[in-house]
């Protein structure tokens, strides 16, 4: 097969342990793009979040951003599908973490917005690699409610970091009974977009644009929000430090996200 697209996932991905990209990686990634195959981000960031990897990511055009909420053309700076999750449900989503005290994070096109108190305790919610990037890009907010009712259909992702597993679970028990596409990103995270939208539907709908066959695609992940594309690429590929549940439903298993799995993967099925 002559693949035309590969889409790689960034954190646990493409991404180290240090979260940055390799040498290596890159040089892989860039080779590609020379040779007229398009390398997407498949990712639960969105653009604030992306914005330490402009230069590793400088000839990539297009991205798969906020869990297929978003598809993005960097190069010429405009969203090319949103998908928002409707005012009455992030609400609903929003008390759920107020109850529990979780860390409350909404994504839209532009911005990553989270309070103040939580970006300074991050360890809290096990996401403590990530404070020094929040600290930097997210907008402050403290009142979640009227930032939804000021900037409506903006939302197009919303994040709920719990302090522990049961708190955790007892959110998922709840949010379960909405309308809503769910999936576990992080130790004790829930991450919600809305119904159907996944990274798969961002690979589907990116393709449609590109007139390329999913069967002409490739997919690289590691966690529980890659499950989807997964299933939907042409062709799967799980990193050597996915899940179980990843490595089962992979047609490969490539090396770990510290030796340079991604880059392993594209010697392999596109040719060094």
């Amino acid at each position: 097969m002559n693949y035309k697209l590969l889409a790689i996932d960034m954190d646990g991905t493409t991404l180290n342990s240090q979260k940055k990209i390799s040498p290596r990686t890159k040089a892989a990634i860039d080779n590609l793009i020379k040779r007229g195959i398009y390398v997407v981000v498949s990712t639960g960031r969105g653009l604030a979040e992306l914005s330490d990897y402009r230069t590793d990511f400088e000839n990539m055009q297009y991205g798969i951003l906020i869990s297929g909420g978003l598809i993005y053309d960097f190069i010429n700076d405009k969203p090319i599908k949103l998908h928002a999750v409707d005012e009455k449900t992030i609400l609903q989503l929003i008390d759920f973490g107020l109850e529990e005290k979780a860390m409350i994070h909404l994504h839209t096109i532009r911005a990553s917005i989270a309070r103040t108190e939580d970006i300074q305790n991050m360890a809290a919610f096990d996401m403590a690699i990530y404070q020094d990037m929040f600290e930097r890009v997210c907008t402050r907010c403290d009142d979640f409610k009227n930032y939804v009712h000021t900037h409506p259909g903006e939302v197009v992702k919303l994040n709920l970091y719990h302090r522990d597993k049961k708190s955790r679970d007892k959110n998922f028990a709840r949010i379960s009974k909405l309308n809503l596409s769910i999936s576990f990103a992080e130790a004790q995270n829930l991450e919600m977009s809305p119904a159907n939208v996944t990274k798969a539907l961002g690979l589907q709908e990116l393709c449609e644009f590109l007139k390329i066959d999913l069967a002409e695609t490739v997919a690289i992940g590691d966690a529980d929000n890659d499950k989807e594309i997964l299933q939907t690429a042409g062709l799967a590929i799980a990193m050597g430090n996915a899940t179980d549940e990843i490595k089962k439903l992979a047609d490969f298993v490539t090396l770990d996200n510290d030796n340079d799995g991604v880059a392993a993967a594209i010697d392999k099925f596109f040719g060094g």
